[in-house]
């Protein structure tokens, strides 16, 4: 039994550990999940400039992907659909309407040069073998920009989710400038939908935001919605709208979809209703208003951490220097080599050395001959000559040699020289080329596509309770004894909510406090009902009055209910007391009926119940007579009194 525990701990662990970092939650490095970054792997390979079926880059994908050709295709749809790596040829779907894109072999995509720009470097990016070992994939790009803040993500994994909402490029782009130049920056989440958004919760990308619908209320009796709140789609708004209507939540007379480029959802009224009454109950039971709870989960050092916003920004700030550098290092190696080389040629062709290597036999000979040669110009080298360098001297071919340009050498020579000391004086000043490449990089994007679209706002927040109309019946039959929305016969005791809390006194005296029923037995002879809420329940002054059963004495007490907990029986008289009447009104008469004795003349005696003093509820009531009592009559309520 313990290799059986031990064989399944293990294989769950690495199953949950495979799920969260190679499928459901983004590298921090390039804000890419696995599928992601093999899909722009495979389009940056064969990228030639011109479109590629999406169904050849599906297949070339799966060369790295080992989980079919569907979620490839799917994830490469979503990833165009963000209009910042892809270009894209054909029907892509619709992120307003819902509606999926079309087959594979009919629409094309190509990667945009940007994202050169901002991802690829092969000469800084580490890459491993890929699960069949024939081919070389990246581990993760050296992204220039926090991409996990521009595209979003969201992911379930074992025992931990992922909600990261997309942002405004530009607007990550200044936050990264402001980060470098040790400036305070803020960022907030923008929807390719638009809509409108609260980021009073924000809290950093760990707290929550609400967003809504935009929509046009010029007209008195119609309500257009020209923008969707993020997550919804026309289709599955206007099916909240649909349901809200059937259950009689919100009163409309029609909704059309005529969305096409931009959203235009019309909704019109019936006679007698206006757009100002419909517009709160839209929010409160329709897709028009949401609330999304945000986690910003990303795999960081192979491991899930949770950050904020801010933690990315200074990350990648940070790591934009570090690649910066890198490619300076490496382009600074590349010129010195090249340079080296020029150097090489330079001297090989205007002294003839390579007249010295006719008469060698061996390549040993000639490659002696050919480092002897160089011996007096030792100082003008950048290094010391190898086999690679001879190698590469004896490969000129003779046309070159002869047709050798001195002036033309010198000149590239110069501009090696000059590359070299920008890039140590970039080198020097690391934080301000970063910026300077931000700004470039800023340049280069669409003022159009990348403007703003969310619009964020102060939004105050419409509660259901406030907007529903209390109008469904509560209703008890007495002969049956249940009590409920769903009673068919019987009396309309009040009006209720979906949301009300209903309290009872039950014929015994014992009360409860239930959620609106639809249907609860209550037993015969029901004192009371009405709503519970603190407000409703601070009016009504409860006068009960009781009998010991051993002693036969009545007890009278008023009382207030200040607090209860839901679906929990409670005694307004001590335990083992028999209530005779509970009574709400503030005025009545009761009389008292006494045991036949000799020595009692008088039988019957009446009191007033205002006469005694009101108690808390814990409190024990107050004998009206130190005789025994027969029976309580009450006095019956009149017609005009306020119970």
């Amino acid at each position: 039994m313990a290799y059986v525990k031990n064989l399944f701990d293990s294989n769950f662990i690495q199953y949950a550990s495979y799920v969260i970092r190679d499928r459901a939650i983004p590298e921090l490095v390039d804000g890419l999940k696995p599928v992601q970054r093999r899909i722009l792997h495979t389009l940056l390979e064969v990228d030639d400039g011109k479109f590629h079926k999406v169904a050849n880059i599906v297949g070339q994908c799966m060369k790295y992907h080992p989980h079919g050709d569907a979620s490839i295709y799917s994830a490469l749809v979503v990833l165009a659909n963000k209009e910042l790596f892809i270009d894209k040829q054909g029907n892509f779907g619709n992120m307003y309407t819902g509606d999926g894109a079309s087959a594979p072999r009919y629409i094309e995509c190509r990667v945009r040069p940007i994202t050169r720009d901002i991802l690829y470097n092969p000469k800084i990016t580490q890459y491993v073998p890929s699960y069949d070992g024939r081919s070389d994939e990246p581990v993760a790009f050296r992204a220039k920009l926090p991409l996990v803040l521009i595209l979003g993500a969201e992911g379930i994994a074992v025992g931990m989710s992922t909600k990261i909402l997309p942002h405004n490029i530009r607007e990550v782009i200044e936050a990264e400038k402001a980060c470098l130049r040790g400036e305070k920056f803020r960022l907030y989440p923008d929807f390719q939908t638009g809509g409108l958004l609260d980021v009073s919760d924000y809290e950093d990308g760990l707290g929550k935001i609400v967003t809504r619908a935009k929509m046009d209320l010029s007209d008195e009796k119609k309500i257009t919605i020209t923008e969707l709140p993020f997550g919804s789609t026309t289709e599955t708004l206007m099916d909240s709208v649909e349901k809200a209507a059937k259950n009689d939540k919100v009163k409309i007379a029609s909704i059309n979809d005529y969305t096409a480029d931009t959203v235009n959802i019309e909704i019109r009224l019936p006679r007698g209703v206006y757009a100002k009454d419909v517009v709160d109950a839209l929010y409160a039971y329709t897709e028009c208003e949401q609330t999304i709870y945000c986690n910003l989960l990303v795999i960081r050092d192979n491991m899930p951490v949770q950050m904020t916003v801010t933690d990315v920004i200074k990350f990648h700030a940070k790591q934009l220097v570090g690649v910066l550098r890198d490619e300076l290092n490496v382009e600074r190696a590349e010129l010195m080599e090249k340079l080296h080389l020029r150097t090489l040629e330079r001297i090989f062709i205007e002294e003839r050395i390579y007249k010295k290597i006719e008469q060698m036999k061996t390549q040993e000979e000639v490659n002696e001959s050919v480092k002897k040669g160089f011996v007096p110009f030792k100082k003008e080298l950048l290094r010391a000559i190898t086999d690679d360098d001879i190698d590469h001297l004896l490969k000129i071919p003779i046309r070159r040699i002869s047709l050798y340009d001195i002036n033309k050498n010198h000149e590239e020579v110069e501009a090696i020289n000059r590359r070299i000391k920008e890039i140590d004086k970039l080198l020097k000043h690391l934080t301000e080329y970063a910026i300077s490449w931000l700004d470039g990089i800023e340049k280069k994007l669409d003022p159009e596509k990348t403007k703003r679209l969310t619009t964020i706002t102060s939004i105050e927040k419409v509660d259901v309770k406030d907007v529903v109309k209390r109008d469904t019946p509560l209703k008890y039959d007495d002969a049956s004894g249940y009590l409920g929305t769903g009673v068919s016969g019987g009396s309309e005791m009040l009006k209720i909510t979906p949301f009300d809390r209903v309290m009872f006194v039950r014929r015994s005296g014992i009360f409860s406090v239930t959620e609106a029923p639809d249907k609860v037995f209550v037993g015969p002879g029901m004192f009371w009902c009405g709503l519970a809420d603190k407000e409703s329940l601070s009016k009504v002054l409860f006068t009960i009055i009781y009998r010991d059963p051993e002693t036969q004495f009545v007890f009278i007490k008023r009382t207030k209910v200040e607090g209860y907990i839901m679906n929990r029986d409670y005694f307004f008289a001590p335990d083992g007391k028999e209530v005779l009447h509970v009574d709400t009104r503030k005025n009545f008469t009761f009389t008292l009926h006494y045991v036949k004795k000799a020595r009692i003349k008088k039988l019957d005696e009446s009191f007033k119940a205002q006469s005694y003093a009101e108690k808390g509820f814990k409190a024990q009531g107050i004998r009206v007579t130190n005789k025994e009592v027969q029976s309580v009559d009450i006095e019956p309520p009149k017609e005009a009194e306020n119970e």
